[in-house]
Formats: structure tokens, sequence, C-alpha cells
């Protein structure tokens, strides 16, 4: 019997125990949901992740996509299975339903859409960042841009991107250099080339729509002179018919270790005198509308990571139950048989290890989604900014600590199961390299780890970071009043009171020492923050467990509850002690890295 995806009781005990996701069937949205409908929405895509994606997994692994110089190449079965995805209404299934859509919950979406990627990997790339292109037009577009854009992208007709990287500037936007130019008509005339634009070139849709970072004539240097334009690959009459093909143009695909199945691309505009483009809101405001696509993508990368290291979980975790080898140490009869490796302590730790990595990061991420859904359709005003507080502050954790630990997942997957694991006749070594992609995804790790540290934290007297604190400091107050929980409650309490005092050094260097050496070190810190917030996820879910265990459930749900618990256990002596170490070389500015001369390597 072949491995589930994913493990259906975990995602039912995230949506309805951790998280009480019925409870926004009070809310007006999402008046006409019940648990029934959110159980249907996940069959539904447990249905075709399993029916056209899990079959050619490995398929669509060892045939990358090709460019014959005309058009792009890839295997049948990816349109298939997209195709599958529109017909079942999951490309938007939060959007309204006159767009569309179903109004589930994004938490509902979330984990519904997380058997798409767990089967399908960065195949579903085409259909998320669709989404959140089609998400940011109806931000910010006007209502011309978003009949003749958004509604073919909610169902399918049309695919979305985002590009904005260009070969010089990589991460560095400021130093874009593509151009806009202003034509008579008013449409712009767009020229310059892009590089890493996933899913920018292919057949799988009538149409693609870009969404193109550049710079007007004239603009201001920096990133306040950047606009953004939708620049389609086929230009599209005011009756919503096909018109002729845009200067858009694929100049190269880029092959990569992992993630084969979406397309990644060089693009170039104006090959011929000007791509088509259209303007976004206002000009020079082009950066503060992608961060809304941005960030979507940030929080869809770690929920795609933590979805991997949750899938190579069950994968090992079933190939250790079933394979037989070698006997305990205890054991002195070599005629006994073999036990399956599960049975030995350290498949059990690396197992462990898993769980604890992946359950936690995908509790974090649908955390995530929680706040998004409550950012939008909260009884009180007071709550929606609540929850755009904590989510734009957790926005590069819920992006990193996933992407970090999850091919650590991974990567214990393909250990469990020795030298099965690094041949493709598994999948744990693919899920590896398809999540070793995620750490780069949207931003690197270094990059996040500025953004926490010298903007997130310190960014309207530092609210956001207090509100995620006494967050944490609630959990504490409520899991002190369990006996068996109250010792992870005090551990941490400790952790926090470390961070602030960890926080406040840095600040402190910042503003009176050499920033660049006060921030030389701030990806240990994200890590250390990170570290500290899914010990908090991990203490809410056994808060949860501990409260299914007092109501004597049936043996099966015993089980599970205590594995949560020992999760839980793992987490906090294992992985959380490791903060201090970390935080005596913050606090201490250790310049170790800083101090390196370039020309000592």
């Amino acid at each position: 019997m072949a491995a589930p995806i994913l493990d259906r009781r975990d995602l039912e005990f995230m949506l309805y125990e951790l998280f009480d996701t019925e409870a926004l069937t009070q809310r007006p949205r999402y008046a006409d949901h019940n648990r029934e409908t959110f159980q249907a929405a996940m069959d539904t895509a447990q249905t075709i992740a399993e029916k056209y994606l899990l079959p050619n997994r490995l398929k669509v692994d060892q045939h990358q996509p090709t460019f014959d110089g005309d058009r792009v190449q890839m295997i049948p079965e990816i349109k298939v299975a997209l195709d599958a995805i529109a017909s079942a209404g999951l490309i938007s299934p939060g959007a309204d339903y006159d767009d569309g859509g179903m109004q589930l919950p994004a938490i509902v979406s979330a984990v519904a859409n997380g058997y798409l990627t767990a089967a399908g990997s960065t195949t579903i790339g085409y259909i998320s960042l669709t989404n959140a292109n089609a998400n940011l037009i109806d931000a910010y577009g006007s209502d011309a841009q978003k009949r003749l854009w958004v509604e073919p992208m909610r169902c399918g007709r049309f695919a979305g991107t985002m590009a904005m990287t260009e070969a010089h500037a990589g991460s560095g936007l400021a130093d874009l250099t593509t151009i806009a130019e202003k034509n008579e008509s008013g449409e712009y005339f767009i020229t310059g080339n892009k590089i890493f634009i996933s899913g920018g070139d292919h057949d799988l849709n009538e149409n693609i729509v870009h969404l193109v970072l550049a710079r007007i004539k004239g603009a201001p240097k920096g990133v306040k002179g950047i606009s953004l334009f939708i620049v389609p690959k086929f230009l599209v009459n005011a009756d919503g018919s096909m018109g002729k093909r845009n200067d858009v143009n694929l100049a190269g695909l880029f092959h990569k270790m992992g993630g084969r199945g979406q397309t990644s691309t060089s693009l170039s505009f104006g090959e011929k005198g000007g791509a088509v483009g259209y303007l976004v809101g206002e000009e020079h405001k082009g950066l503060r509308y992608m961060f809304h696509m941005m960030n979507e993508a940030r929080v869809m990368v770690g929920s795609g990571a933590a979805l991997l290291a949750l899938t190579g979980y069950q994968y090992s975790l079933d190939y250790a139950k079933e394979r037989p080898q070698g006997r305990l140490a205890s054991s002195k009869d070599p005629a006994s048989k073999p036990v399956n490796i599960i049975e030995h302590a350290d498949v059990r730790r690396m197992l462990l290890a898993q769980k604890a990595y992946a359950e936690g990061a995908f509790s974090l991420c649908l955390l995530g989604a929680q706040l998004a859904d409550d950012e939008k359709t909260a009884a009180t005003e007071q709550e929606r900014q609540r929850a755009h507080l904590l989510l734009d502050f957790l926005t590069p954790m819920i992006k990193t600590w996933p992407s970090e630990y999850g091919p650590k997942a991974n990567s214990l997957a393909i250990q469990v199961l020795g030298g099965h694991g690094y041949i493709s006749e598994h999948p744990v070594e693919m899920l590896y390299r398809d999540n070793r992609l995620n750490p780069i995804h949207e931003g690197t790790t270094g990059i996040q780890s500025l953004d926490l540290l010298a903007r997130k934290v310190p960014m309207n007297n530092m609210a956001g970071y207090l509100a995620v604190i006494e967050e944490m400091e609630k959990t504490c107050s409520q899991a002190r009043s369990d006996v068996e929980l109250s010792a992870y409650a005090d551990e941490l309490s400790t952790a926090i009171a470390t961070l602030k005092q960890t926080t406040e050094a840095l600040l402190g260097a910042m503003m009176t020492k050499n920033i660049d050496l006060a921030l030389s070190n701030s990806v240990k810190y994200l890590e250390l923050f990170g570290n500290i917030v899914i010990a908090w996820m991990w203490l809410r879910q056994g808060i949860v467990a501990n409260q299914g265990l007092a109501n004597k459930p049936h043996q099966a749900d015993e089980k599970f509850y205590r594995g949560k618990l020992q999760a839980l256990k793992y987490f906090f002596k294992f992985e959380l002690p490791e903060i201090y170490a970390w935080a005596n070389l913050l606090t201490g500015m250790d310049s170790t890295s800083f101090d390196m001369d370039p020309q000592w390597f």
C-alpha cells in the first residue's frame, strides 16, 4: 500500500482543533459553509492530486521543459493536471462567488491546495502565481483591468507571473533598468530583460499576464522610481477577445536542480520597439504594489516547504514501518528475525525530528493563513488591524523557517531510507531537491533576516514585535494551568526573555555602533526568533492535544495526541536550547564573519 502524501488526521487537527476553523462560518462571508463543505474541498483536491499529479511526479522530474527556439515543450500530463485543477475551481478557491471562487477561508484553501503541492510540488506554481497575480490586480487595478485580466486568470484561461529580477541587479531592485515609455494613447512601451521568471512562457494557457517592474523614463533613481505594469504575452481587445502577439519573447530556459515541472525563464521585452504595458495604480508606487504579491508568494514558499517536508516525513515513516533490517542491541540471537527499522532508536529520532520540523512549520503557515483571513473578515476594525500587524511581522519567519528546516526534514527522510533514499525509485531525494530551492525563492534567508531585524522589529515603535511577544506570553499563561505543560511554558518564557535581551542589544548597537557589524549576524537572529515562534506553535498544539486526551478519546486519537506531545518535547529539548548559543553571539557582537577580509579567502 502506497504511503499517504499527507496525514489527513493531522490536517483535521490543525483545522478544527488548533485553529477552530468552523468558527469562521459565523462570519457573513462564510455563512454558506460548514465542516462538510470544507471537507468536500479537501476531498476534491486530494482526488485530483492522487489522480493527476502523483502518478506523474517522477516523469515530471525526469523530463524538464525544453525550448526549441520557437516554443516551450513539456510533457502533456502537466496541462491535463492543471486543467483538472482549474475545472475544480481550485485556482482561486478563496475568491468571491461572483469571481468564480468558492469563498473558502484562506486557511481551508491552504489545506486543500496542500494536497496539490504535496503531490505536484512546484508544478503547482503555475496556479499559485496566477492566483497571487490576480489578487494584486484585484487590489490595485482599475475596473477595466480586473475585467480583462483577473476574470480569465481566476477561471484558468490566463496564467500569471511576477517579473522583477534582472541579471545585473539580482535582488537589488533599486538597480533595475527596464524602461517604460508612455505613448500618445496613454499606454506604455516596455523595454528590458528579466530572468528567473517562474512560468514565464509555456502553452498551458491562452495567455500569460506578466506583472513587470519598470522605471518610467525620467523617474527618480532607486526604489522610489519603480512602477508596475501589466504586460501580457498576447494583447487583449476591449471585448475580451484575443489580439496580436505582444513584444514579449522567451530568451531561454534555466534548468534547476529541482522544481522541474515549472519553467524558469529569461524574458526579453521590447525587441521590436517595445512591449505594450498597462500601468497598475499610480506611477512610482510599483514596488509597494508588488509587495502585495511578494508577501503572498513568501507565505506560499513557506507553505510549500512545509508540505514537502510533511510529504517526505510520511513516506519515510511508512518505509520505516515496513522495512525489516538488523536487530536491537539487546537481541543476542542471530537467528531471530530482523526488526522493522522503526524499532531502532536513531530512526525514531530522525522521524521525530521530521515530525517536529514539518508539523511545526505547517502550523505556522496555517497561522499566517488564518491571520490573512482575519485581516479581511474579522468582526471589528481593531481585530483586522491586529491580524495585519501580526501577519506582516511574522511573514519573514513564515517564509524562512519552513524553507530552512523543510530541507533538513527531507534530508532526514533520505537518511531513514539509507541507500534507497538517494535513488530516484523513491521520491525523497526529489523532494529534497525541490525543497532546496525554497531558501532562495522570494528573497534569500539573508534578505529576510535583514527585513526582520532592520525593518520589521523597529517599525511603528516595535508594534509588530510587541504584538507577537504578547501572543506568545498569552499561550505561556494558558499552558501554566496544565500540570504537564507548565514546565514547557516556563522554558518558552525564558526563551522569550532571552529574545527581548538580544533584541534590545542589537537595536542599541544599530543606533550607536557600526550598523553593518550589528546586522552581520542577522540570520542567527532570524533563526533564534523563528525557533522561539515554532516552540510557541508546538506549545499551542500541546495544549490542544492534552485537551483531547482529557476527553478520553478512542485508541487511534490517543496515540495521535501522544505523538503530538512527544514532538513538542523533542523540539523543546533538542532545538529550542540552541537559541542561547546564538544569543551569546548576537549580544556579544561577534565579528568573526564580519572581520573576515575578502582577500583571505
